[in-house]
């Protein structure tokens, strides 16, 4: 990766984003406060203007311009979540002008356990993470397959991470007040996470 592939991510990721908006407002209306749709479009779309407009090429700089302008422009708890990780993975790229795919791996990893630091929070609590952390287990996996394979293996994981949130109790946040009622339910964050591998694997293809 290099700062202009980046940018072409963050574009991928904000238009996934926008076009599933109302879905993952919908989610959310379920059992949380209803803005994961507005957070999401709002946080990718400020990314994507940002870096439309930077000329950092130090990847680790520029990772945390992302995990800043992140956190401004989309102030809830999972814009705080996410810029954690784009924090974590600015930590990992300092220096860094180009990344290769095992280094963006392993700065991803970084990233998500900053986040897991972070928020107190691990696999199986029916977040974001469980469409992210499969995702990277996946892209480790892969590593000697190529990006658009690992990345293709990183969106199916992600996906059934997802999936796997319906028999899950929510014990995080607003959500965490439904207890057993959000058994069955699909958790909104985890579907932006898959949303993301989805993207990153239509650019890599």
């Amino acid at each position: 990766m290099k700062a202009s592939m980046l940018r072409t991510a963050a574009a991928a990721i904000r238009d996934i984003m926008v076009a599933n908006k109302d879905y993952l407002t919908a989610l959310d209306q379920q059992n949380g406060d209803g803005d994961l749709g507005i957070t999401m479009v709002q946080g990718y779309s400020a990314l994507a203007q940002m870096l439309e407009q930077e000329t950092e090429q130090d990847l680790g700089k520029l990772f945390m311009k992302c995990a800043t302008r992140f956190n401004d422009a989309a102030p809830s708890t999972l814009g705080t979540i996410t810029s954690f990780v784009l924090m974590g993975m600015a930590k990992a790229l300092k220096g860094k002008t180009e990344a290769s795919l095992e280094d963006m791996t392993a700065a991803y990893e970084a990233g998500l356990a900053l986040m897991m630091e972070k928020a107190h929070s691990k696999p199986g609590e029916k977040t974001i993470l469980d469409s992210l952390e499969p995702a990277a287990r996946a892209l480790r996996a892969n590593l000697d397959k190529g990006a658009a394979q690992a990345l293709t293996a990183a969106a199916k994981a992600a996906t059934e991470g997802s999936e796997a949130t319906r028999t899950m109790k929510s014990v995080h946040g607003r959500a965490a007040y439904y207890g057993e009622k959000s058994l069955g339910l699909l958790d909104g964050g985890s579907v932006a996470g898959r949303l993301i591998f989805e993207a990153l694997t239509h650019i890599a293809g």
